[in-house]
């Protein structure tokens, strides 16, 4: 049974349908799996399923409805079975408010459109050094004001992250016993109290209770886990994660989703409206997110559903409607 992905435009105004293109004629993705992608008309792609039509020029509440509406497809035809995976290109948050989405971003989404409880995870795709490790940044906060970091930052949703971190760093990298390390909140872990008592009061107990490690200061931890020591490190907010990965290995990291009962994967960067085209656009991340959801799949369905080389031209893609499995 061929692996099939779907593939999602991202917001039309951004680089989402060119590194798409990009994307789809590289020789490493080739007909390895075939893909839906999923997109309005007229937003530069060859789309397989219509979520409506766009024109250029269209303002953000267009584009936003747009792109939730592609992910929506894309959910319901991996519930479906039509598709075994998804890869989404970069929405833009205040359009898909703008939309109708309340979602903070796709994170969320899926989560709610799939009634999971689910974690983001950041993953670098090569170690730094030989011997280190390739860097793996899960977040125990999303999408939420600095502000609020404090209230949502709880025992039960550290554990909860934990617990969902170990089990998919299992079931979809194949380490059999992840060493989880947990990054404090505090500059150098509250430094006993001085700096804030979050870090001996609620990180370390939580800790304790999902058997992970730390609290580590967030000055070090990443680097200790680029050098071999952790196989993930959980942030406690949005930006200190983030930051480390993106120093890391911006460019070539990917965005999972983890605890979805399918694997979602998008590339490490966002609309880059800036640069849309302008036919600059680099699809690195993007392809790395293609070739990470393909592997997730076959570690899951075992080597035999790919096919072994990755020399495939260009023009050998396989595209079109999806059926259903039987």
């Amino acid at each position: 049974m061929s692996i099939r992905l779907a593939v999602t435009a991202g917001d039309p105004r951004g680089i989402g349908p060119e590194i798409i293109n990009k994307a789809l004629a590289d020789r490493r993705i080739g007909e390895r799996s075939d893909f839906v992608v999923i997109g309005p008309d007229g937003c530069g792609l060859e789309v397989d399923e219509s979520v409506g039509s766009w024109s250029a020029g269209g303002d953000a509440a267009a584009a936003g409805r747009l792109s939730g509406r592609a992910v929506e497809r894309a959910v319901e035809l991996a519930k479906q079975g039509a598709v075994h995976g998804i890869v989404t290109a970069p929405i833009d948050k205040f359009a898909l408010l703008a939309g109708g989405y309340r979602y903070p971003g796709h994170t969320e989404m899926l989560a709610e459109l799939t009634s999971s409880s689910v974690a983001m995870m950041l993953a670098a795709r090569r170690a730094p050094t030989q011997g280190g490790n390739a860097l793996r940044v899960v977040l125990a906060t999303t999408h939420i004001p600095l502000r609020e970091v404090h209230a949502a930052l709880t025992e039960a949703k550290i554990v909860s992250v934990a617990k969902t971190t170990i089990e998919y760093l299992t079931r979809w990298f194949g380490i059999a016993a992840p060493r989880i390390a947990l990054c404090a909140l505090n500059p150098h872990g509250g430094d006993g109290g001085r700096f804030g008592d979050e870090d001996d009061q609620l990180l370390a107990p939580a800790a304790r209770s999902a058997g992970i490690l730390g609290p580590f200061p967030a000055d070090t931890v990443f680097v200790r886990a680029m050098r071999g020591e952790f196989d993930a490190v959980i942030a406690p907010y949005h930006d200190v994660g983030m930051t480390a990965i993106k120093v890391a290995a911006f460019g070539s990291a990917v965005n999972v989703t983890l605890g979805l009962p399918f694997p979602r994967t998008s590339p490490d960067h966002g609309t880059a409206m800036d640069i849309a085209g302008r036919g600059i656009a680099d699809p690195a991340s993007f392809i790395e997110a293609l070739l990470l959801c393909r592997q997730i799949l076959a570690r899951e369905r075992g080597p035999g559903d790919l096919p072994q080389s990755g020399d495939r031209p260009p023009a050998s893609r396989s595209s079109g409607r999806p059926s259903r499995e039987p």
